[in-house]
């Protein structure tokens, strides 16, 4: 988080003669005191020197009030800010788009690293601990029918744009996997639903996971395997085309009552440094964790922080099962799934340390001064600001299309294009790069080009990202705008190109410091919906 701080001259001139006569008349009375003794020549006045400095102060403060007064009566009319001459109107050049990302990036979009570090690890303290008590509660104890039941691994695995250096504003959300660890039983068979013809377009990147006995039990016969595993059967899966499958939502409601269980085993042991309190999730939404700083605790940075707790099945190679995600319009019909599918059972995919990854490989070949992240950075803000004006319904939609996993994969998808950041991402301003990801995302929403996952697309990137899992490299391509009908995605574009045009209006409006030129501020955005100009 950048803090700045602007000069208010209406406090600080006052204040400078204020504190001025003080300091004159504080050494007039120690030096008064001083010489007590001393009788004073006759004739002499010794109020005089005060009284004059004081005149002479208030004189200055004065001028100084009507400096700008003093200035407009004496400059001829057609350069008078808020005159008309009688020619024809001068327009005085104002600072450059450049400028004005610049100054915008500095003031409202740029986090400081010294507060992000200290986040990150009172997080990392944080959650660490609250593991480690879940897997202490979780360890391996035979429950009811000699099988085991689901347990913390022990560990976590920091994801989002905070750990990926383009997270904007404020250093206050977080998101975390809480890997689980399978009964020795259990092994799971997971499947790619991208090959299910009649399935809609929004679910065609889920898996669903079935049961099977591990390869060290496979001369046991299925109906003993079947008769052990039954109560993990009865609390963690649910039946799908006669087989038994994970369910994401039976798994989701017990890692959110164990945390519950483990929270109050270590929220004594933390009350010295915060206060913390767990908000359940929905059917489809992990938990979130907020820690609040203590009146007592003086440690440096302290925000008050939402920690999203996820819950993740670990399928091989760094690669994690977790809730799919909400649908596209929560306000629409809900999907048709078809015979024999249940919701429940959907889980999606999270390839978190794969994109990590890449942008490591990325960024060993970038230039020293390379500015993409910038310019995702700023992608955010723009997004952020076309948002302004939209009634709650339609600007959640909008952040929903435009999500950040969108805008970083359409970064993604422009430097791959590349092979790897070229000059021009050293060289070029910061409006050329912009523009470009904008014109990229529009192609994007309109149709004329596809964005496909970074890893789970045509070919994608395997071999910057190293190994996958089987079940992921013969998974259909996953395109990320499949789930918003044509409807959506002009509107959003052309919302979109239209927050690009006036995006110098809106960064004069909206940020940056005061010295900047002004301008008139931009036409009310306020609507029920998006504009209907075409894009």
């Amino acid at each position: 988080m950048s803090v700045h701080y602007t000069l208010n001259l209406r406090v600080f001139w006052p204040l400078v003669t204020g504190l001025c006569t003080a300091l004159v008349c504080l050494y007039h009375v120690l030096r008064g005191g001083a010489g007590g003794r001393a009788e004073p020549p006759d004739g002499a006045d010794s109020g005089f020197p005060l009284l004059k400095v004081a005149v002479l102060l208030l004189l200055g403060y004065v001028l100084l009030r009507c400096r700008h007064a003093v200035r407009q009566r004496f400059l001829p009319d057609s350069s008078r800010l808020g005159g008309h001459p009688a020619g024809p109107p001068r327009h005085l050049p104002g600072p450059g788009l450049g400028i004005l990302l610049e100054s915008y990036y500095e003031h409202e979009v740029r986090l400081s690293p010294h507060v992000l570090g200290h986040s990150k690890a009172h997080v990392s303290r944080i959650v660490g601990e609250l593991v480690r008590a879940g897997r202490a509660r979780g360890s391996p104890t035979p429950i009811s029918g000699g099988a085991l039941a689901l347990a913390f691994r022990g560990d976590f695995i920091q994801v989002g744009s905070a750990y990926e250096q383009h997270k904007i504003r404020r250093p206050d959300s977080f998101d975390v996997l809480v890997p689980l660890r399978l009964p020795p039983l259990v092994a799971l068979e997971p499947r790619s639903l991208g090959a299910e013809p009649a399935l809609a377009p929004a679910l065609r990147s889920c898996f669903v996971c079935t049961l099977r006995a591990p390869p060290s039990l496979s001369g046991t016969s299925g109906g003993h395997w079947l008769r052990d595993c039954k109560p993990f059967v009865d609390g963690f899966c649910v039946d799908m085309r006669g087989r038994r499958h994970l369910s994401a939502t039976l798994v989701l409601r017990w890692f959110q009552s164990h945390l519950q269980r483990s929270l109050a085993t270590v929220r004594y042991s933390l009350e010295e440094r915060c206060r913390v309190s767990l908000t359940p999730g929905g059917p489809e939404q992990p938990p979130t964790l907020h820690i609040l700083p203590c009146r007592t605790d003086y440690g440096c940075c302290r925000l008050s922080m939402a920690v999203r707790l996820i819950p993740a099945v670990h399928l091989g190679d760094g690669v994690f099962l977790v809730a799919p995600p909400p649908p596209p319009s929560p306000i629409g019909p809900l999907f048709e799934l078809p015979e024999g599918l249940r919701s429940e059972a959907l889980w999606g995919v999270n390839t978190a340390r794969q994109e990590q990854k890449l942008l490591g490989w990325l960024q060993e070949r970038a230039a020293p001064g390379a500015c993409y992240l910038k310019c995702l950075q700023l992608l955010k803000a723009l997004r952020d600001l076309g948002a302004r004006g939209l009634d709650p319904t339609a600007a959640a939609h909008w952040r929903r299309v435009l999500s950040s996993y969108v805008l970083k994969t359409v970064l993604l998808a422009v430097l791959l294009r590349e092979g790897a950041p070229g000059p021009r991402w050293e060289e070029a301003p910061l409006s050329e790069g912009l523009e470009e990801l904008v014109q990229f995302l529009r192609d994007c929403l309109l149709g004329r080009q596809t964005l496909f996952h970074c890893v789970l697309g045509p070919g994608g990137a395997a071999a910057e990202v190293g190994p996958l899992p089987k079940v992921l490299r013969e998974a259909a391509p996953v395109d990320l705008l499949a789930a918003f009908d044509p409807q959506a995605r002009e509107l959003a574009a052309a919302r979109l190109l239209s927050t690009w045009r006036r995006l110098p209006h809106l960064l004069r409006a909206y940020g940056g410091p005061r010295y900047l030129a002004r301008c008139l501020p931009p036409r009310s955005q306020r609507t029920q919906g998006f504009p209907e100009d075409a894009p």
